[in-house]
């Protein structure tokens, strides 16, 4: 039976479910009865957090074995800041696939001439600057500094918010930037909490690529209705 609701998938590569749950819970404003659902997942065999290099690295294969082997979905998200796997993903299956980090990062350019990163650790950023240069896009980066929380610790409330809220201003402020990145996607509970007390466009990169993933498969389902 063919499908009659079309279906984008957001994959957690990191094990932890309280991640899952959080960008599951961010991304409920883009539900809508007529659209495609959004279906949220975790990758069992992640660590429990991507936070080095080899994290990235060990997640790679098995998410492209899981697009390879997922014919339901007509887009994919990998709901990572690292974009693990992203290119190798993209030869495993002829759908879309959405990097958040990708997506984030595109979507601060639309809003603001300069933009900055929050980190989870300081480790994390010399991996996102290769990223960011490698996309040709550091005259746009106004500066990334770290939380230094873990992954698990950004998912679980507590003080992250106002750590964060310390570290925008800091990048807003004394860095320049005009508008921030959440550099985790364990940190999507609270983008409007810091984008209210910023008082810039603040943007989880999840939803950004959401946002993109959602009109991709809205156009090339019109284009075959017509």
């Amino acid at each position: 039976m063919s499908r009659t609701k079309q279906r984008i998938l957001v994959v957690n590569p990191n094990s932890n479910e309280a991640v899952t749950r959080g960008i599951d819970a961010a991304l409920q404003p883009l539900r809508y009865a007529e659209g495609p659902e959004i279906a949220c997942m975790t990758l069992a065999e992640g660590p429990f957090g991507i936070e080095t290099q080899a994290d990235v690295e060990s997640v790679t294969l098995p998410l492209a074995r899981l697009m390879r082997e997922t014919n339901d979905t007509d887009a994919f998200i990998i709901a990572c800041y690292s974009d693990p796997g992203l290119h190798v993903c993209r030869e495993a299956t002829d759908r879309p696939v959405f990097g958040i980090a990708e997506c984030g990062v595109l979507t601060a350019l639309a809003r603001a001439e300069t933009f900055g990163v929050i980190a989870i650790k300081d480790r994390s950023i010399p991996r996102h600057i290769r990223y960011l240069r490698q996309m040709g896009l550091m005259d746009r980066l106004a500066g990334e500094r770290a939380l230094g929380l873990s992954v698990a610790e950004t998912a679980s409330g507590g003080s992250t918010l106002q750590r964060m809220t310390d570290v925008g201003t800091a990048l807003r402020d004394e860095d320049g930037a005009r508008a921030i990145v959440m550099g985790c996607a364990g940190m999507a509970a609270h983008r409007k909490n810091l984008e209210d007390r910023l008082g810039i466009p603040v943007i989880d990169p999840t939803q950004a690529a959401a946002t993109m993933a959602l009109g991709t498969v809205a156009l090339a389902a019109a284009a075959l209705a017509a």
